[in-house]
């Protein structure tokens, strides 16, 4: 079954989902009024299955023996270092890879497309360390995917093949090196 951003997740889903994080781990779900009103305040409507797992699983996870965690919902990490407000529902600025480091066309790190990378069209789901996040796209033709934002490019995640929510953490389950 092939599923959209928009389509609210089947149970199947959803039970996954509750099993990937125990539930001692997780913090309250918002409820979908709450959700709503994040969503108004934001001008964005969350993609599923991540729209759900906030309402109804959980607003966030802590993170557990592998020290792995999810951001509650409009919260940045500690490490965030972008003084740049967030704007969920600005488009998304990107299609495909790009590694800006390589582009001779980046115009230094004040680079503003590099800041619409971190700042436009998605939530922040969590930190992989300091200087990289995985990133929930809001808007645009990437919305519902998963990608990994650096301090030197940005990709579809993982390794670029696209995935949704619900894919990025059964991927991460797997236990092959690439826990999101």
């Amino acid at each position: 079954m092939t599923r959209t951003p928009h389509a609210r997740p089947d149970e199947a889903t959803l039970e996954d989902l509750r099993s990937a994080f125990p539930a001692e781990w997780r913090e309250p779900a918002l409820g979908h009024p709450a959700v709503e009103a994040w969503e108004a305040a934001n001008g964005v409507t969350l993609p599923e299955p991540y729209r759900s797992f906030v309402a109804e699983i959980g607003n966030g996870v802590r993170p557990g023996p592998l020290g792995v965690g999810l951001q509650p919902l409009g919260q940045l990490p500690a490490c965030w270092a972008g003084v740049e407000p967030r704007r969920p529902g600005a488009l998304f600025p990107l299609e495909a890879e790009w590694i800006w480091e390589d582009d001779e066309c980046v115009e230094g790190d004040e680079d503003a497309r590099i800041g619409a990378v971190f700042t436009h069209g998605s939530i922040v789901l969590r930190a992989q360390d300091a200087q990289a996040f995985w990133l929930l796209v809001t808007t645009g033709p990437q919305r519902g995917r998963v990608w990994l934002v650096t301090d030197v490019g940005a990709s579809p995640a993982p390794d670029g093949e696209p995935a949704d929510f619900a894919q990025w953490v059964r991927r991460g389950r797997t236990g092959d090196g690439v826990w999101p």
